[in-house]
């Protein structure tokens, strides 16, 4: 069977790799809907809510580049199929978790999982569309169905908790994860192998600095910044981010080919996706709780109340191929970075001026504009990360990007966490949280003016 997609059934490919993706952004957003639910029932406070979606960001971002290296080893289409599978049954541990310890025990499989199949999924997609002009439209699809889920995750997370607990949040993805399973074994073709070594002891070196930096950000608030285990993580983050920089540059078997930073773009592509992600999912965590506990909703209120905002992100990906088709990649990025940044900065100085927290009629109006700058910038940074890559080094470049993307969403997410329990109310709480998104956003596209000099109209 043939790795390329000549145009005979281009779509139901592009569904079945895009299925995985959805199913992982629809748990992402719609358990951060959950998360009062859980909170509850379970009786977890709120640094162990923050451990829930942190738990599987973690395993998440530190493991992505081992799936990619996976990936590589035995082949896309394998480790796609085995990601999906373990993903699953963390899925049902989820949603039988007794507690809340369980429950992030459950979450950090999840992770594990989904950091198997998220850079095989878009390794598959850079394979499987051989013409360059169908490759970038079947990305924007792909990025457009992304979006769609992530999306609608809020709501349909609100309805399941509305109808049937939180726990039918987790058990969704059971009859969706068989369905890609199925849907690759009958559809995807499994390009050759490349076997690299693993390095396994930069890969725990990574997972090191992570779990130190996630007990830092989310258990500092909590004990407080100099008590000794928070001191003791601090250390083990920078000791093994130390070590892993020094393997890095002199091992013999880094876990990025060196020579996806013989030029400045990939780097900077890569340090957008951590502040973008950031913004996303910081903002996202936040509003959240507002809308259920300052806003005095239920889940499904506030699953409705999020769709317009988390709806933008599509909107702006579905205006992505035709502007970057126009005019490259670069220019839509800076733009939409800017814009972005403009607005949270708004949203910052509204909430300022404002004595009570800001109404939802004055918030979603901003908020959408700033999504759909932030949709907008998106896939000209997946686009310009896959050119620099190319066929060779797809694998590892698609890890590195979510890698990135991922512990960007895990620091928002616990900085997020670290405001609440530090600002006495919700008007100070969403003047923080938009004040460093609106940082974030401007420094991305620094990065952009800056780094990624040479515009891009198609990956290669």
């Amino acid at each position: 069977m043939s790795s390329v997609v000549t145009g005979r059934r281009p779509f139901p490919v592009l569904l079945t790799l895009a299925l995985g993706f959805v199913m992982a952004m629809l748990d992402v957003t719609a358990v951060n809907v959950a998360l009062p639910g859980i909170a509850l029932d379970l009786q977890v406070p709120l640094a162990g809510l923050v451990w829930v979606v942190d738990g599987y960001t973690l395993t998440f971002a530190a493991l992505l580049l081992a799936g990619g290296a996976l990936a590589d080893r035995y082949g896309p289409k394998a480790v796609y199929q085995a990601g999906l599978a373990l993903f699953l049954a963390g899925s049902a541990l989820c949603a039988m978790a007794p507690d809340g310890v369980s429950l992030t025990a459950a979450r950090l499989l999840q992770g594990a999982g989904a950091a198997l199949f998220m850079p095989s999924s878009l390794s598959l997609l850079t394979h499987s569309y051989e013409d360059p002009a169908l490759r970038t439209r079947m990305l924007g699809a792909w990025s457009a169905l992304v979006g769609v889920a992530g999306a609608s995750g809020p709501l349909v997370g609100g309805l399941l908790v509305h109808q049937f607990g939180w726990r039918s949040v987790f058990w969704i993805n059971l009859p969706l994860g068989v369905l890609a399973i199925v849907m690759a074994q009958l559809l995807l073709a499994a390009p050759p192998k490349r076997p690299r070594a693993l390095s396994l002891g930069s890969h725990a070196l990574g997972v090191a600095a992570l779990a130190g930096l996630s007990f830092v950000l989310i258990e500092g608030p909590v004990l407080g910044w100099l008590a000794p285990a928070v001191l003791l993580a601090s250390g083990l983050t920078l000791a093994s981010a130390a070590v892993l920089l020094q393997r890095e540059r002199r091992g013999s078997h880094p876990l990025l080919p060196r020579e996806l930073f013989q030029g400045s773009s990939f780097g900077a592509a890569n340090g957008v996706g951590f502040l973008i992600n950031f913004g996303v999912f910081g903002q996202l965590f936040l509003l959240s709780l507002y809308l259920q506990q300052g806003g005095s909703g239920d889940a499904l209120q506030a699953g409705l109340r999020l769709l317009p905002m988390m709806a933008a992100y599509t909107v702006g990906n579905f205006m992505a191929g035709g502007i970057a088709a126009r005019h490259g990649t670069r220019r839509p990025m800076l733009l939409g970075l800017l814009v972005a940044a403009a607005m949270a900065a708004l949203l910052a100085t509204l909430q300022l001026a404002a004595q009570q927290a800001l109404p939802y009629g004055v918030l979603v109006p901003v908020a959408v504009l700033m999504n759909v700058a932030i949709g907008i910038a998106i896939p000209a940074m997946t686009a310009t990360v896959m050119q620099v890559a190319g066929k060779a080094h797809a694998n590892s470049a698609a890890a590195a990007l979510n890698a990135n993307r991922q512990v960007g969403a895990l620091v928002g997410v616990a900085l997020a966490g670290s405001m609440l329990q530090m600002a006495p109310g919700w008007p100070q709480r969403i003047v923080l949280a938009y004040a460093a998104v609106a940082v974030a956003y401007a420094l991305a596209a620094g990065l952009v003016d800056r780094r990624i000099a040479v515009p891009t109209s198609v990956p290669a």
